[in-house]
């Protein structure tokens, strides 16, 4: 339920020990040949899943923690909403033989360019439509804006993002993103274990003693996994002219398998320091 959190916090404000499971953990325990789904089955479920001994729960967030996802679910909304409107613009110019990179920056500077260039062949009609679907763009960007420039400055209000941002591979937007979703990380007993629930972790085929290990499992939050990719990925681009052991380890990892492997282990050591600084109250010692 999307108001689970907020009734837990209730809860617990009146004395009470309020837990929360997640739904895809209850629904082994529903009984088989049960008539259907409903409240009956899915408490009997509820009631059986609370009992197991190493049954996982979910952290109840604060109120902030919230306040901070929605504020990075607006944003990734607007960054997807443009990403279409670049692309419908880009698709409407080729219709009438012009064509502009993949590229949002180039296409803010084409806009005022073909607008005003009279010898390019646009019907007058579509330029006023190509000025209203740049003014959209433009507002586009000034809410992203915004967004960018308030969570910079939850950033360095919050002392537990402000140590986060000495990883490497982690800024402003991985930082807050991750302090919304675990706060401080002690619901998972290693970082492994955080790691893990951001889907970082290779999937394993074991049996009769040997091990296999797979590709990473891409479980849990889509959207913090994504963000500690792409981070790692910059790291990772920086590191070339570093000589430090961090910069050495993943540059060697890229060059024995490639890149996309470096990046990956790479987000997956920043999840597991995180989760050291987060719950430990560390700040990150930078390699020599």
């Amino acid at each position: 339920s999307s108001s689970a959190h907020h009734w837990a916090r209730k809860l617990i404000a009146l004395g009470l020990d309020a837990r929360i499971i997640a739904a895809q953990l209850v629904s082994p325990y529903r009984r088989q040949g049960a008539s259907g789904k409903n409240d009956a089955n899915d408490a009997e479920a509820i009631c059986e899943a609370v009992g197991r001994p190493n049954m996982r729960f979910v952290a109840i967030k604060t109120a902030e923690q919230q306040v901070i996802q929605a504020e990075h679910r607006i944003r990734a909304r607007l960054i997807k909403s443009r990403t279409a409107l670049s692309n419908e613009i880009r698709g409407l110019l080729a219709e009438f033989g012009i064509v502009v990179e993949t590229s949002i920056g180039r296409l803010r500077k084409a806009l005022p360019e073909l607008l005003e260039d009279s010898e390019n062949g646009l019907p007058r009609s579509f330029r006023v439509l190509l000025a209203g679907l740049g003014e959209e763009l433009r507002a586009l960007d000034d809410s992203i804006t915004a967004f960018d420039a308030g969570i910079a400055q939850r950033a360095r209000e919050d002392g537990r993002i402000r140590r986060l941002l000495d990883v490497e591979g982690i800024g402003p937007i991985t930082a807050s993103a991750l302090v919304a979703a675990v706060g401080n990380g002690t619901q998972f007993n290693s970082g492994r274990d955080m790691s893990a629930w951001l889907g970082l972790t290779p999937r394993q085929y074991s049996s009769g003693g040997k091990n296999r290990l797979g590709g990473i499992s891409k479980r849990g939050d889509k959207y913090m996994r994504m963000l500690l990719i792409h981070g790692a990925r910059a790291a990772l681009n920086a590191a070339k002219n570093k000589e430090d052991g961090r910069s050495r380890w993943v540059k060697s990892l890229a060059t024995r398998r490639n890149k996309n492997i470096a990046t990956v282990a790479l987000a997956n050591k920043n999840a597991r320091i995180a989760w050291s600084i987060l719950s430990r109250g560390e700040s990150y010692r930078k390699a020599a």
